[in-house]
């Protein structure tokens, strides 16, 4: 039988003063009688956490999130647990954000990029953290104890502003897209943190032709999805094995 789907707005929110760049589900809400949790971020400084009221289904404003960042913040993205919030700024540093009993507490700040940082993403085991800025690099964090975050490697290799990082959904294989027309592909080569890239995928081998905004992956992780300003989109196929050892990406 042909299904159907049809939007329709149910509710306007309103409540940041400036742009609103980005926005997350919180993954551990909207079951088991959690009411629904997203967060937004704009060019106001803030961070806005929405909850859904389970009487009505509307979403009301339960916390902002202010006074830690000093220019827009262009990125967020809950942990996998739902308990960290990480929020990236265009003020060179990302904030790692608490619910502790209501109350949303900033437990830590990351600093090391020279300029903005426009993209944040968690591993699948919450274990890593992912940062990207316009200084050409990418920072991966590692979780440690107490809420503290150690920069484990560095990664070079984009000529121009990256956009975004994001982590393959099943694999600690990690994902970078750039103003320099190119996605890249990192991995773990052995036990020593030692990160390097293992794909460039450009315009050499079907790649996009302008910047590279945005990519996405389905829930398996078999394909993924970019976006750029070449005015396609451009759907990728890999294979795990092949992705680690750098030959599995062709769209």
């Amino acid at each position: 039988m042909e299904t159907s789907l049809q939007l329709k707005e149910v509710q306007k929110l309103e409540g940041h003063t400036d742009r609103v760049w980005s926005l997350d589900w919180n993954p551990a809400t909207g079951h088991d009688g959690i009411p629904l949790v997203f967060a937004s971020c704009s060019g106001d400084k803030t961070v806005r956490i929405w909850e859904q009221n389970l009487s009505t289904n509307l979403f009301s404003c339960k916390a902002t999130l202010e006074e830690t960042h000093t220019r827009t913040v262009r990125s967020c993205a809950w942990s996998p647990t739902g308990k960290l919030l990480a929020t990236a700024s265009f003020d060179a540093t990302t904030a790692i954000w608490e619910n502790v009993g209501g109350d949303f507490e900033c437990v830590s700040t990351l600093e090391g990029h020279e300029n903005e940082v426009k993209s944040v993403s968690w591993n699948a085991a919450g274990t890593l953290l992912a940062t990207c800025s316009r200084d050409k690099s990418v920072w991966i964090w590692e979780v440690q104890p107490g809420n503290e975050f150690e920069c484990v490697s560095v990664l070079q290799g984009h000529t121009q502003d990256v956009k975004m990082v994001r982590w393959h959904p099943t694999e600690d294989i990690l994902f970078s897209c750039s103003y320099d027309n190119n996605i890249k592909v990192w991995a773990d080569e052995g036990d020593s943190d030692d990160w390097q890239c293992v794909q460039t995928l450009g315009e050499p081998n079907n790649g996009h032709t302008s910047t590279v905004w945005a990519l996405s992956f389905n829930p398996s992780g078999d394909k993924m999805v970019t976006c750029s300003d070449d005015l396609t989109l451009k759907v990728w196929g890999t294979e795990s094995i092949g992705m680690q050892s750098g030959g599995g990406f062709a769209p």
